[in-house]
């Protein structure tokens, strides 16, 4: 036989042996039901790649709030709503803590920091990321000092923009991001800061860089605290608290510029519980119901990370029945509790009333998860709401937020083909109080 001929059955008989062990490997016992998958594809022609969020919510509607999905070759269990979410990553948390190996996110710095870590050193990590929040008030300032600062600088940057309309973006994502880089690095920087504009400009670059594989495994010795998961975790800090918070805020402005009407009540309450000058305050929010309830149903509204982060099954476990083998990745679809429609009137819509009881008081939700839940839920949601409340009062303190199109052809569903997660792009008018 010649070598062309050779080398074919070669091929063929590695693809039959792949297909064999796929076959096998997808024959396991009682696993939740699912669309059938094709070899090598998987389930990925039953997905939209620009509006997965929807489709992963549309198979559930044939397949049960606990379905399988294979992504490519990579067996995964979707859960879809607030009961299967809450049992599994509150009631199984000793199950499904772990961090899910998705390759298409652990590319840059493979399983270090805090988000993607695993086991041991997720713990320690999140230990050491957890107490350096909280003692880095940080120096000589506190936390909320830090972003009042921050919040008077954004101010600053508005009213360099009042004479035209301006896209906000910009201005947010450097004032959301001075005050982590204040607490990571302990200092702040000019908004013209050239160094600054890099450091923005290379957090933007994580998603590229997620498509290409970098770095050479280095020798780890015995402690967790070596350069990797130092770069690792500044970088989870850096990005996680400046993309999320800045983009919340992005979608914030949008929903008060097309309800005017909520941003004149907030506007009042500040007014009857700050005044005009004094700068806003963490505890100011606890007398602030009205305020309250916007912010949450801004951020429940927003949906920033639909599909959550992966999760996996540290052991062979049985969930509402279903045999779920160890190393399955498990994917809590946070979307599908921000919009459930059995603990909230209004799902779809924009609607403060979720967060109001009868009387005008603050009303708590269990199916408010932005952050989602249990051991992995996001160790930066302190700050992240401490961010949002005061640099969104502090606005609207000193200014009026005005549309440049008529309130009723404002559009504040996502933009189209971003998997749900990012606001349509507009330009404001910040006008003076």
């Amino acid at each position: 036989m010649t070598d062309s001929i050779i080398t074919l059955l070669i091929i063929a008989a590695t693809l039959l042996i792949y297909l064999l062990i796929w076959w096998r490997g997808n024959k396991l016992n009682n696993l939740p039901p699912g669309p059938k998958p094709l070899p090598f594809l998987g389930n990925i022609l039953h997905l939209s790649t620009s509006e997965l969020p929807q489709s992963l919510i549309k198979l559930s509607k044939t397949y049960g709030p606990v379905y399988t999905l294979y992504l490519l070759n990579r067996r995964t269990i979707m859960l879809v709503g607030y009961d299967a979410i809450k049992e599994a990553l509150l009631d199984h948390s000793d199950v499904f803590s772990e961090r899910g190996n998705l390759d298409l996110v652990i590319l840059l710095f493979k399983e270090n920091g805090v988000l993607l870590s695993k086991g041991q050193q997720w713990k320690t990590m999140r230990r050491f990321s957890l107490m350096t929040l909280r003692n880095y008030g940080m120096g000589r300032k506190s936390i909320e000092e830090r972003i009042q600062e921050e919040a008077q600088c954004l101010m600053e940057g508005f009213e360099r923009n009042t004479e035209t309309p301006f896209d906000p973006t910009y201005l947010l994502g450097l004032a959301v991001s001075n005050v982590i880089c204040s607490i990571v690095f302990g200092e702040r920087f000019n908004y013209e800061d050239k160094k600054f504009m890099t450091l923005l400009g290379h957090i933007r670059d994580i998603f590229r860089l997620m498509n290409s594989r970098s770095g050479q495994e280095k020798k780890k010795t015995n402690t967790e605290f070596h350069q990797e998961n130092l770069i690792a975790t500044v970088i989870d800090l850096l990005f996680a608290g400046t993309e999320t918070t800045s983009m919340t805020l992005r979608y914030a402005f949008l929903i008060l510029l097309k309800y005017p009407k909520i941003q004149e009540k907030i506007q009042q309450e500040i007014e009857q519980v700050i005044g005009p000058s004094r700068c806003p305050l963490v505890e100011d929010r606890t007398k602030m119901p009205y305020t309250d309830a916007v912010i949450h149903e801004i951020q429940r509204f927003s949906d920033i990370v639909p599909t959550g982060m992966p999760h996996e099954a540290t052991r062979d476990s049985t969930f509402r029945g279903y045999h779920i083998p160890k190393g399955t990745m498990v994917f809590p679809l946070l979307t599908s509790v921000l919009k459930d429609s059995k603990h909230f009137q209004n799902p779809e819509q924009f609607y403060p009333g979720h967060f109001l009881d009868e009387n005008g008081a603050f009303k708590k939700n269990d199916a408010f998860m932005p952050f989602s839940i249990g051991k992995r839920a996001c160790l930066g949601e302190g700050l992240a709401r401490m961010e949002i409340f005061l640099i969104l009062t502090t606005t609207l303190q000193k200014f009026t937020l005005k549309p440049t199109i008529a309130e009723e052809d404002i559009e504040i569903t996502p933009a189209p083909n971003s998997n749900g997660t990012t606001a349509r792009t507009y330009e404001m008018f910040a006008v003076p109080r």
